[in-house]
């Protein structure tokens, strides 16, 4: 299973639920930010230089970069996984794990040598250092001091810290943003998973100048469309919604955490968006949730693992943890 969220795969294996399919695959917010209707001239024009202007503002304050902070925008932050090691001459590559495997795949696939850590103190002195921070699937936190050591070791050797953040919002305090300051830096961001919304396919660089222009420049004139343009300005521009959110965010997951102990799964990590529990019985669990509509996150690698998402609202909820005492 490389990525939560294919329902075809799910509908091939298991065939399609009466009550459709209740997605937990992901760590997609439940609970999806309201758009307010898109501008007619966000479809029927070439998009705006400065609605990319305002949105690229609009990020900047929400992620906590200064003023001044190169970024950029493209379709979603895995377009941004996959052009940054073309950007690099052939480099030693060092990805802490266990992770989202499309670093390390995309990395290799560009012809690097990658290699995996399970800490950053076995990290050694490769040319590029990737951290997901928090990381998927485990909820692993780097501290930004302790990753802003790494970042001036590597541009002591004209190095890169690449900084995975897709899972940032619900926790800000973790993030790298305040500690870009020049430092030979990337910090990635995707605007999908914590506004409920990763059909409008928006993420973000930041950082390293020369790095940002040159991802920016790859991704052309027009790096987004005119109503994901839109989208992320006023999801990102609402400061309220954004606040009340990690609130609720943080009560919902503590309820599965609840829910998952209840029927003996051990809680091994997670952020505020997926929990990742364990279980002996773990790949006949996901099958008879499955067979009862429910779709959640296995690993091939680790067969005693699964990721749940967040239900999202009571009728799910029940639906989920009745499915789940029937499982175990």
């Amino acid at each position: 299973m490389r990525h939560g969220g294919d329902l075809a795969e799910a509908g091939a294996a298991f065939g399609v639920p009466p009550k459709g399919w209740l997605d937990l695959s992901t760590g997609v917010n439940p609970y999806a930010y309201q758009l307010p209707p898109f501008s007619s001239e966000s479809l029927t024009r070439l998009p705006q230089k400065a609605a990319l202007d305002r949105l690229l503002a609009a990020a900047r304050k929400a992620y906590g970069w200064a003023d001044d902070t190169p970024v950029c925008a493209g379709p979603g932050s895995q377009a941004m996984i996959q052009l940054l090691p073309y950007l690099r001459f052939r480099k030693t590559v060092v990805v802490l794990g266990p992770t989202y495997g499309e670093h390390a795949f995309q990395w290799a696939r560009a012809g690097h040598e990658v290699r995996e850590a399970k800490t950053l103190g076995e990290i050694g002195q490769p040319d590029v250092v990737v951290v997901v921070n928090p990381n998927n699937p485990t909820g692993r936190i780097a501290s930004p001091k302790a990753l802003a050591k790494v970042a001036d070791e590597l541009a002591a050797r004209d190095g890169l810290l690449v900084i995975d953040e897709a899972f940032a919002d619900a926790n800000p305090d973790v993030s790298f943003g305040g500690r870009l300051n020049g430092r030979k830096a990337i910090v990635l961001r995707s605007f999908g998973k914590f506004f409920g919304l990763p059909g409008v396919r928006l993420g973000f660089a930041a950082g390293d100048e020369e790095m940002v222009t040159e991802l920016a420049a790859e991704l052309g004139p027009w790096p987004v469309s005119g109503p994901a343009l839109e989208a992320g300005a006023a999801a990102l521009g609402d400061e309220a919604w954004i606040s009340s959110m990690r609130l609720r965010l943080s009560v919902e997951a503590m309820r599965l955490d609840d829910l998952l102990g209840a029927c003996g799964f051990t809680i091994i990590g997670g952020t505020d968006l997926f929990r990742t529990a364990r279980h002996a019985r773990a790949p006949e669990i996901h099958a008879a949730l499955a067979r009862a509509g429910v779709w959640t996150r296995r690993f091939d690698e680790r067969a005693d693992e699964l990721r749940f998402g967040l239900p999202g609202g009571d009728e799910a909820y029940e639906r989920f943890a009745t499915a789940l005492r029937a499982a175990v």
